[in-house]
């Protein structure tokens, strides 16, 4: 990829400034300047990687297009479709098949599904453990690993009975520490028209990964945190309850779990429990709730955001909120963590949860040109991306565009071919030399379309953008087949 590129940065040195620039890099790459810093090495690839993306001769083409009837999940170079059972790497110039499992019984859909990727300069009990896996979520209670190549269960642990039902995966420290959260625990309609109080909302089971490691269980609890509780999130060591009336409170997670824990567990060894006796992680007895929160934990902060809305991070820390009436919907509010103060000058949040710098005068929004739906924040390439949309007539026209995080200058802008409805919900993804797009419609249809960085010839200018391979995917007897 690089040597093409360059070649293309040579033809247009004369009007993409920096363009010269990727050439000496190269150079002085093969010269072994950097050999003995990986990390110097990996900076200036990234340097050599956002220099080809914003000359003029770059261009993003639009290489293949799915349909689905289920849900379609992007990770790391990865599409998933019919509920995980295949996958679909889009590290190539056009995606293909990497496995494909037979079609799975609705005791056995997938909830949830988190990356896993092998940390760097730790030993690891098994080989399989250093290759990327996928955890997911089944909806009998179920936590795999799945290889991420081959779909292969590498650990299947059992995570309780009926009692709850676990939805949801998320990191509280990304790929070290994670959490998984049951649906809310809501009586039946018989027990609550007898007047029975249900007191206990949810339930957290907390792991550390690579190697997978149970640390504890714990119930969010009325009695504890309040009777408006709505909602519970764990992220960077922080527990975060949300209240209705948009009530947030702030919480020390990893004080928590040291203060009420009654006794550690490992995975796999044998328990004696509240009467219980039975194997970690194993059917049918799951994990046991050993850590008991006893009484209400120390508040660290809290806050009132319209719709429960919240966001923290930043150097130094901040935190946005929309100010909790409804006239007020839109509209974005960013304080400091440390005296509350409203900042008034240029800076906004991404969709990351990252606050970053921006000149507002440059990136404007006017509601009769276009409209920003999308803000995020590429940090390994210092790049501000946005996602503006035209409406033209009953049709919308996107383009994804990269600006300088430092000055807010246009540095890319990259159409979007397909038409964009504002009605349906959308996200994009831009992974190095790729850019995705996926869009769910009405009726549960699903929809992807992968673009890839190209070096612009003349033949490329020349291809009309029907002759684009479309592949749909159509489901025959558990079968997946490509319809070009």
């Amino acid at each position: 990829m690089y040597p093409q590129a360059a070649a293309g940065g040579r033809r247009a040195a004369s009007r993409a400034p920096g363009a010269h620039n990727i050439c000496c890099l190269l150079t002085r790459r093969a010269h072994g300047f950097y050999a003995r810093d990986a990390g110097v090495a990996h900076r200036k690839n990234l340097g050599l990687l956002r220099k080809i993306i914003c000359q003029e001769s770059t261009k993003f083409k639009n290489v293949w297009t799915t349909h689905s009837a289920s849900p379609i999940a992007y990770e790391r170079g990865r599409i998933y479709l019919d509920n995980y059972q295949c996958c679909i790497s889009s590290i190539a110039q056009e995606p293909r098949i990497l496995y494909q499992k037979p079609k799975c019984s609705k005791s056995e859909k997938i909830e949830d599904a988190l990356l896993l990727e092998c940390p760097l300069g730790e030993m690891l009990p098994s080989p399989s453990d250093y290759k990327s896996s996928l955890i997911v979520l089944t909806v009998q209670n179920w936590l795999l690993r799945l290889s991420a190549d081959s779909g292969e269960i590498l650990e299947k642990i059992y995570l309780a009975g009926a009692c709850c039902k676990f939805r949801y995966l998320s990191w509280d420290t990304p790929q070290e520490i994670m959490v998984v959260k049951s649906a809310q625990n809501k009586l039946p309609a018989a027990a609550r028209q007898a007047g029975i109080q249900q007191s206990v909302l949810f339930y957290l089971a907390v792991f550390q990964v690579l190697p997978l490691s149970f640390i504890g269980m714990l119930e969010i609890n009325k009695k504890i945190f309040g009777n408006s509780v709505t909602d519970v999130a764990v992220s960077n060591g922080i527990l975060i309850v949300m209240h209705s009336m948009g009530l947030v409170r702030l919480y020390n997670f990893q004080a928590i779990l040291e203060q009420f824990m009654e006794q550690p567990f490992d995975l796999g060894h044998e328990f004696n429990w509240n009467g219980q006796v039975g194997v970690v992680g194993k059917y049918p007895f799951g994990l046991p709730y050993n850590i008991k929160i006893t009484d209400t934990p120390p508040l660290l902060f809290e806050a009132s955001s319209l719709e429960n809305a919240f966001q923290i991070g930043g150097y130094p820390w901040h935190y946005i909120i929309t100010p909790n009436k409804k006239k007020y919907k839109g509209v974005f509010h960013i304080c400091s963590l440390k005296d509350n103060a409203l900042v008034n000058n240029t800076v906004t949040v991404t969709a990351s949860g990252r606050v970053v710098k921006t000149r507002f005068n440059l990136l404007d929004d006017d509601p009769e040109q276009e409209t920003f739906k999308i803000v995020d924040y590429e940090d390994e390439l210092d790049l501000l991306s946005t996602v503006a949309v035209t409406q033209i007539g009953a049709d919308g026209k996107a383009h994804l565009d990269f600006h300088c995080n430092e000055h807010g200058i246009l540095l890319k802008s990259i159409p979007l071919l397909e038409s964009w409805d504002v009605t349906y919900s959308h996200e994009v993804y831009f992974d190095k030399d790729l850019v995705l797009h996926i869009e769910q419609k009405p009726n549960r249809r699903f929809s992807c379309y992968v673009y890839q960085m190209v070096c612009d010839t003349a033949k490329d200018d020349e291809c009309s953008s029907h002759e684009k391979t479309e592949r749909v995917f159509c489901k025959k007897g558990g079968r997946i087949f490509e319809y070009i």
